[in-house]
């Protein structure tokens, strides 16, 4: 692979521009930017997860996660390319089943909270609906594969099951929203 990074900074993008992998340039605010860098955001808050040294399974299931998400980041950094694929996201379904038939019936809305590694991935299961959100608004402004779209709402869906296994897991349990907590008056 070379020195690909042999040079950190090239003053290229003092200028409010960066560099797509197709060799463009766009404005560092563009919703291409804005939806690969919270797609970055995302996989560094998945990251805290797995520092918070989950079972190996998890931690071996959020590195895979973190590889597919820099594919889902170079997909989104270089219009026209496709690199997450239905498989993948058919993956992320399988393990999100096999998680949440463990689990309970939830009734009421619960609490981001559980213990640390559980509230890591309430973060990562947030910065990712705002994944997607960007990405929405970048496939109605250019076009956008419906996998890129598809993989960030299951992966949000994921991170929301794990985050409840772990609470468990860890002995934090969940706090229970009490919408009625209070006299509305």
């Amino acid at each position: 692979m070379g020195n690909r990074l042999s040079k950190i900074y090239t003053r290229t993008g003092d200028d409010g521009s960066t560099g797509l992998g197709n060799g463009s340039r766009v404005a560092k605010d563009s919703l291409r930017v804005e939806a690969f860098g919270t797609v970055d955001e995302l996989n560094s808050a998945i990251g805290l997860i797995i520092a918070s040294e989950p079972e190996p399974s998890i931690a071996e299931l959020l590195t895979a996660i973190q590889h597919e998400l820099f594919d889902l980041g170079g997909e989104l950094c270089i219009p026209g390319s496709s690199l997450i694929e239905a498989s993948d996201i058919l993956r992320l379904e399988q393990r999100l089943d096999a998680m949440n038939a463990t689990l309970p019936p939830l009734k009421e809305f619960i609490l981001p909270g559980g213990g640390l590694a559980a509230s890591h991935c309430h973060l990562a299961r947030s910065i990712a609906r705002r994944a997607e959100r960007a990405t929405v608004a970048l496939a109605a402004a250019e076009t956008v594969r419906p996998q890129a779209i598809q993989y960030l709402n299951r992966l949000s869906d994921l991170l929301f099951v794990l985050a409840r296994v772990l609470a468990r897991k860890h002995g934090h349990g969940e706090t229970l929203w009490k919408h009625q907590r209070r006299p509305r008056g």
